[in-house]
């Protein structure tokens, strides 16, 4: 059996400018972290004695002959992609819902392509990790996705993410160790109930650009420059502040991305002391991140006892293989 635990992110500043529509002309950056909320995957080859050749463990319970007969998109299409021989048994585990901006979907695709890849005996570097995670949703599965998930799940940890013309992506570690953990200690992170699929609405924005669009995702990438000079040497609230402008360029880019509800809630934080925030990943749903010192937090969630908060720190790894003890047999290859 192989076990990789890999984790979810939060992206602060420059999303849009992620996807390769943007960023191979433009250029592109996000400012971005791992959190301490995981998704598990474990594979292991079935016995013998199962009569089903696959066996996958999601929300729903898969037991097939044929790859070809998977409902699991990105199970079905990988497995195909990467040559595996039937007789596998597949199982997700998710700290947080799916379709909630934390990023699920491609932390989902590293998790399996680490696993995977293993099963094939192919060595993965972190960067070779995240390039082959994201070629495969970009190229093999047609997704309209980004490129900040994948690079965040394998690498890990508190960073400015450069994509380039060239298509190379570089990493920058923010080793900021104070104004990190103060910013930490001054986040909340609530769940708004709403599900939503990220590259439905992104594609509504990313793909259509108009002038005026293009000149709001060029704001939004001016904030991640200044979001690392704050956390460098810098007044921490004032990242907060910069939260609330970002949301206000990012809202502007489609009436998807909010709702009155979302909306709602923004607002009353903001009435219980909160500096800024935003809504993580596309838009439309999931996870809503606001910036609130440790009063304000508590005055908040005591006057809204309904909203879900989810506790969370920082880390500083990307996606692990926990358990690797493999079955010798003739289905390994």
């Amino acid at each position: 059996m192989i076990i990789t635990k890999t984790p979810y992110r939060i992206s602060f500043f420059g999303g849009g400018s992620d996807y390769p529509s943007w960023y191979k002309k433009n250029g592109g950056a996000v400012l971005s972290t791992t959190i301490d909320k995981y998704i598990y995957i474990s594979c292991r080859f079935s016995p013998n004695y199962f009569k089903k050749k696959y066996r996958i463990v999601w929300r729903k319970i898969e037991n097939v002959q044929r790859v070809n007969q998977i409902n699991h998109k990105a199970v079905r299409e990988l497995l195909k992609n990467l040559k595996i021989k039937p007789g596998l048994e597949i199982h997700y585990y998710g700290d947080l819902p799916a379709r909630s901006g934390m990023g699920s979907s491609s932390c989902f695709t590293v998790g399996l392509m680490q696993s995977l890849c293993r099963i094939k005996k192919i060595k993965l570097t972190k960067s070779k990790l995240a390039n082959k995670s994201i070629h495969f949703e970009q190229k093999i599965m047609r997704e309209v996705v980004g490129s900040q998930d994948q690079t965040s799940a394998s690498f890990g940890g508190f960073n400015k993410i450069l994509f380039n013309r060239n298509n190379s992506i570089k990493i920058k570690k923010i080793s900021s160790k104070n104004n990190i953990e103060k910013l930490n200690k001054n986040l909340v992170l609530v769940y708004t109930g709403i599900n939503r699929t990220a590259h439905k609405i992104a594609n509504k924005y990313v793909n259509k650009l108009t002038t005026e669009k293009k000149n709001h995702i060029k704001r939004i990438l001016e904030y991640v420059n200044e979001g690392e000079k704050i956390l460098i040497n810098g007044n921490i609230d004032d990242f907060g502040r910069l939260l609330h402008d970002a949301w206000l360029e990012k809202k502007a880019l489609s009436k998807l991305i909010s709702n009155s509800k979302i909306n709602t809630i923004y607002d009353e934080a903001i009435k219980c002391g909160a500096l800024g925030g935003k809504l993580l990943g596309a838009g439309g749903g999931g996870f809503l991140l606001m910036y609130m010192k440790n009063y304000d937090k508590k005055k908040f969630l005591k006057k809204h006892k309904n909203i879900v908060n989810i506790p969370f720190n920082f880390t500083t790894f990307g996606s692990q293989i926990i358990l690797n003890q493999l079955n010798r047999n003739k289905n390994e290859n």
